[in-house]
């Protein structure tokens, strides 16, 4: 389209753009028509009356055939025709419109003796198209006895700062009746906030739905979501679970407060051991420590003091060595602290039935007997352990579920069955030592500890037995608590009824620590 400066132009489409200024206003304002979107069509009869005629035919025709009252395809309703034929013509059109009751407008084209001039007089354009003049929009209402009704609804204005200035009189447009009814108002929630998800309400309209919070672990960034997104695994859902945020990684550590009591315990105890071990070598030639083999003490002791210690493998931050010793470590030295004490059992067993006359069992007596129990014992652990770390070695790995909002770093036991195998063993082993000990309690001599040992194992199952059940219900680094508290718990209980009441009488009752004072005075406490 190129028209001349200061002239107007010759052609009619100019006209026309008014109105389609005027319909895309209208459609950008939701208030005007909510949920109805305005179009046009434009056709050229030539003045012809078949030319009008088909035209007409297609625009009343909603389907994809020049069929009146045949709807299929299209999904368009004309709501009113502008035309801007001669009286004839026009006519023509008011006839077929008639039936319908279509609104038929003539705007700017009809016969002067109608109108005092044409919409379009006076509106001149430059070389780029824009408009160097101002003019009104006028709404004008041709009915089929040729009466017409004009009326103004707007304006378009050329400024120099903004460009055109289009301005509509919403009050001043009448819409067809089927336009002005009112639509029905939901009574349903208006939106869903960030957070939350819709869902339709069953047996009500599709635009009625509940506003339900994201399920833990997903987000919706947007308002109206149709559904949540899940987190990485890495990430977890803020509080209003609309973003992602990083999961903290968590772990049994020295620093905090939990950690830091197991270790203090652990340094104390092992440091008791030590001070206890170091007493029992220094009176290694008294009656006391020469009691129920004295080599027997010695391993016991140092199992206990390696038990301890063993503990520091279960905090910090799990690695890949620490995770090989750290199960491996504690079950062969508990086993090798429980054989010890079965070995020290038997050894008050076979001692008493020695005394009586004709009993051939003092050949058995010895280092001989109790290294064997020992040794014997510890190999079966020593055995599954190794067929564990061949098969399904414990690693480290990171448990992103358990806690929400935490990367648990922790040792992979590998193979369940094999550390319930190994905790199986030990709890025989236990269970033989008990049984033994308690049945030798009441037998008479100086040198029985079967009473101690009875009490130190009955301790020692006590807490193993519910070791179990606590370290399956807990989660996370507090399962690794648990069992560094069992270990401190059962040792500390070995250590403390069988060696404290014999340095009670090493270091405080040296009087009685003499084999005339043993055999008379000391057997409730040994």
């Amino acid at each position: 389209m190129v028209a001349n400066r200061a002239r107007k132009p010759k052609t009619d489409y100019w006209k026309i753009l008014p109105f389609v200024f005027a319909i895309q206003k209208i459609n950008q304002n939701p208030s005007l028509l909510p949920n109805i979107t305005l179009g046009y069509s434009i056709y050229e009869n030539y003045f012809d009356a078949r030319m009008t005629s088909e035209a007409l035919l297609d625009l009343l025709s909603p389907g994809q055939a020049n069929i009146p009252n045949y709807n299929c395809g299209r999904r368009s309703h004309p709501l009113a025709v502008l035309e801007g034929s001669n009286s004839h013509i026009s006519i023509q059109i008011s006839t077929m419109l008639g039936i319908y009751k279509i609104p038929q407008l003539d705007p700017f084209l009809r016969n002067p003796q109608l109108y005092n001039n044409s919409i379009m007089d006076g509106v001149y354009f430059d070389v780029n198209g824009d408009l160097t003049a101002n003019f009104d929009i006028m709404n004008w209402v041709v009915f089929p006895n040729l009466s017409v009704v004009r009326e103004k609804f707007g304006s378009i204005e050329r400024q120099e700062s903004t460009g055109l200035k289009f301005t509509i009189d919403q009050d001043a447009i009448v819409w067809p009746k089927q336009l002005n009814k009112p639509l029905p108002k939901s009574r349903c929630v208006e939106s869903c906030r960030p957070g939350f998800m819709k869902v339709a309400q069953e047996g009500k309209p599709g635009c009625c739905f509940d506003c339900v919070p994201c399920v833990d672990g997903t987000i919706s960034t947007q308002e109206d979501a149709e559904r949540c997104a899940k987190c990485p695994d890495d990430q977890h859902p803020n509080k209003g679970q609309i973003q992602c945020i990083l999961k903290v990684i968590t772990f049994l550590s020295y620093g905090e407060y939990l950690g830091n009591i197991l270790a203090s315990f652990a340094l104390f105890l092992s440091f008791t051991t030590g001070f206890v071990l170091g007493t029992f070598i220094k009176f290694l030639e008294t009656p006391i420590v020469k009691a129920n083999n004295r080599d027997l003490s010695y391993v016991l002791l140092i199992s206990l003091l390696l038990s301890f210690l063993s503990s520091f493998l279960f905090m910090g931050q799990p690695r890949k060595a620490t995770c090989l010793f750290q199960q491996t470590a504690f079950s062969i030295i508990f086993s090798v602290a429980v054989s010890s004490l079965l070995a020290k059992t038997v050894t008050v067993v076979l001692a008493f039935l020695a005394t009586k006359p004709g009993n051939r069992v003092k050949r058995w007596l010895g280092k001989s007997l109790a290294n064997s129990i020992v040794i014997s014992c510890s190999s079966v652990q020593i055995v599954i352990c190794t067929i564990w770390l061949s098969i399904s070695p414990p690693f480290p790995d990171s448990d992103m579920h358990s806690q929400p909002g935490q990367i648990i770093l922790k040792c992979n036991e590998g193979s369940a069955s094999m550390f319930y195998a190994v905790l199986a063993y030990m709890g025989l082993l236990a269970a033989i030592c008990f049984t033994v000990a308690f049945l030798a309690r009441k037998l008479p001599g100086a040198f029985n500890e079967a009473k101690l040992i009875t009490f130190s194992m009955l301790v020692f199952c006590s807490v193993w037995v519910s070791f179990v059940p606590t370290y399956l219900s807990t989660k996370g680094k507090y399962m690794v608590a648990v069992q560094v508290f069992s270990i401190l718990a059962s040792s500390a209980g070995l250590l403390g009824c069988i060696f404290l009441p014999k340095c009670y009488i090493i270091i405080l009752r040296p009087d009685l620590n003499t084999k005339e004072h043993l055999t008379s005075k000391t057997k409730a406490v040994m």
